[in-house]
């Protein structure tokens, strides 16, 4: 006997239904339909069976599930390229992955590689049918990406709204009540000159919070500043010098609304820089994905948006989206309930 003879002989065969059955005493039928969470399946039928899936090891052929099913049971996330330790990629990824643990769905993370446009990534999940569903930010108000899913009726889930947000899933941040609730806060503090690191124009949150802080701007008398070629999103040291900048070219500057951490920490350099004192000679406000700014500075004033709510949220309306065949849509809007502004 060859020795590939005896390598294929010795290794250990891997787990079936058939083999969950056995350790069960269930029909293999029963212990397929339970592991794909049928509802005429009990639920003690169903925690019996994927306990033992569990302790065996027991793995689904996706090549064999899609030939019987049409289905891959996967759902697919896609994400930008960050090379910046402070962003919430994360934290999302952990959420939507938790809240899959246990259903049949696994999560596969798409990259969106440089020099790709936002629709390639889509484009190759759609068209290879490598999941069945997409989960995806960044979104824009007449997305292409929502428009192509929704004339191919491929179920998606999105980190944002679109202006067919009507017609799709979506998990989103109150960003028009952060720009609002911003201003005020600054505005107490007795602040009437600030400047705005929004968002990117041509993302639909960053016209939201825009909007919401110019609207309360308008109301309360405080003069907003907002960088035409500079967003939140952008390098820190370009951020930096452009604070420098600000704060040179408008002696009365004494306030600054941030989207993002790392927009937070780049002003903060450059206020240092020029000679202010946070707290004292000017105030930052700033929203962050996770717990880390006053870690590092106390003096700022945050506002926390809970990624992880995004990204459980966004997990259950991607399998909803599966299951209703887009016949319903899961939508939640965060941070809309806060505490109404000060001012």
């Amino acid at each position: 006997m060859s020795a590939s003879s005896h390598k294929t002989r010795d290794r250990p065969r891997r787990p079936t239904l058939k083999t969950i059955a056995e350790l069960s005493g269930l029909a293999v039928t029963t212990v397929s339909r339970a592991l794909g969470d049928a509802p005429d399946i009990s639920a003690e039928t169903k925690r019996l069976v994927r306990r033992i899936a569990d302790e065996v090891g027991y793995v689904p052929d996706r090549a064999g599930v899609r030939l019987r099913t049409g289905r891959t049971n996967v759902i697919a996330l896609i994400v930008p390229m960050e090379e910046d330790a402070l962003n919430m990629t994360s934290r999302l990824v952990a959420a939507i992955a938790g809240e899959l643990s246990g259903t049949r769905y696994h999560l596969v993370v798409v990259p969106e590689m440089p020099g790709q446009t936002l629709m390639d990534p889509v484009r190759h999940v759609v068209e290879t049918r490598s999941a069945d569903a997409v989960i995806f930010n960044r979104v824009q108000p007449q997305d292409l990406r929502v428009a192509f899913l929704k004339e191919r009726g491929f179920p998606f889930a999105t980190h944002g709204r679109s202006d067919w947000q009507a017609e799709h899933a979506w998990f989103d941040y109150d960003n028009s009540a952060f720009g609002r609730r911003a201003v005020a806060q600054l505005a107490g503090r007795g602040r009437r000159h600030v400047l705005l690191l929004a968002p990117p124009k041509d993302e639909t949150y960053g016209r939201e919070m825009r909007a919401g802080v110019y609207a309360r701007a308008a109301e309360l008398g405080v003069r907003i500043e907002t960088p035409d070629d500079l967003s939140s999103d952008s390098p820190r040291r370009a951020v930096e010098g452009t604070v420098r900048h600000a704060v040179s070219m408008h002696k009365d500057l004494d306030g600054m609304i941030l989207a993002s951490p790392n927009a937070a920490l780049a002003a903060i350099h450059g206020l240092e820089g020029a000679g202010h004192v946070i707290g004292s000679s000017i105030d930052l406000l700033a929203k962050e994905t996770f717990p880390i700014l006053n870690l590092i500075d106390p003096r700022i004033i945050v506002e926390h948006e809970d990624v992880r709510k995004a990204g459980a949220f966004l997990a259950r309306a991607a399998m909803n989206e599966i299951a209703e065949a887009g016949k319903s849509h899961l939508q939640h809007l965060d941070g809309s309930d806060l505490p109404p502004d000060p001012a």
